[in-house]
């Protein structure tokens, strides 16, 4: 298979809902599914693990630190052990609700500030390792950071990723926000194309930098996230295979 679109979800929680999964599911491949600690409930995981098996979308767990009223986008000091066992514990809920739908874990993707710790700091990045390594999961990331250092020096398989609703700072790192704007379809489209055929990404100052990707990703709560999934599958669909 060539790139692949995947989408951070399933984030509503109670009453609350965030982003319309439904109007993403048909224009994506992958589905990153929250697990509780940042957003989504019980409810929640299973109505997103069905809406992806009626539409064949893979699901994997997207975990995150414990923190739902920050919604995982905020930075936390935990232990390697106690961070590991804080994954495993998303991984697993998740899986239970995979299981009752007959769909296998796909993968797993750490969620906001877990994300952008571990290509920072090698105990955050072991700690999700040691919770891939229980289920042999492949791990989405940034490539040319320490966290693929790290699972690929782990025997995880490693999936590089593009974001086409994020900026990347003058250095050409991920800025991770707490907040999503709504983003140009044509203009996002046209960015990750670019990064497709020419390995080349372009900085918030407007610098290119080199970035090859694997899959691209996009988030539900990105305020025009279903036409910018639409416009983005149509536009990368000689890139599927």
């Amino acid at each position: 298979m060539g790139v692949v679109i995947n989408c951070d979800m399933g984030e509503g929680y109670g009453l609350y809902r965030c982003g319309d999964d439904a109007g993403i599911m048909p224009h994506i491949d992958i589905g990153n599914v929250a697990c509780g600690f940042h957003a989504a409930d019980p409810v929640v995981m299973r109505e997103t693990v069905r809406l992806a098996a009626a539409h064949g979308v893979a699901v994997g767990a997207h975990p995150s630190f414990p923190d739902l009223q920050g919604f995982g986008r905020r930075d936390m000091a935990m232990g390697r052990e106690e961070l590991a066992a804080c994954v495993l514990y998303q991984i697993g809920a998740l899986k239970g609700f995979l299981d009752a739908a007959g769909l296998k874990l796909n993968h797993l993707k750490p969620h906001g500030a877990l994300y952008g710790a571990a290509m920072r700091r090698e105990e955050v990045a072991q700690a999700i390792a040691d919770a891939a390594t229980v289920y042999g999961l492949p791990v989405i990331g940034m490539a040319g950071t320490l966290h693929e250092e790290v699972y690929v020096a782990r025997g995880l398989a490693f999936v590089s990723e593009y974001y086409a609703d994020l900026d990347y700072d003058p250095s050409g790192a991920l800025i991770i926000t707490r907040e999503h704007p709504a983003r140009d379809p044509v203009e996002a489209a046209r960015r990750a194309v670019r990064m497709l055929s020419e390995g080349k990404a372009t900085t918030i100052d407007g610098r290119d930098f080199d970035l090859k990707a694997e899959t691209i990703c996009i988030h539900s709560d990105t305020p025009n996230a279903v036409e910018l999934a639409r416009v983005l599958q149509e536009a990368v669909r000689p890139w599927q295979g």
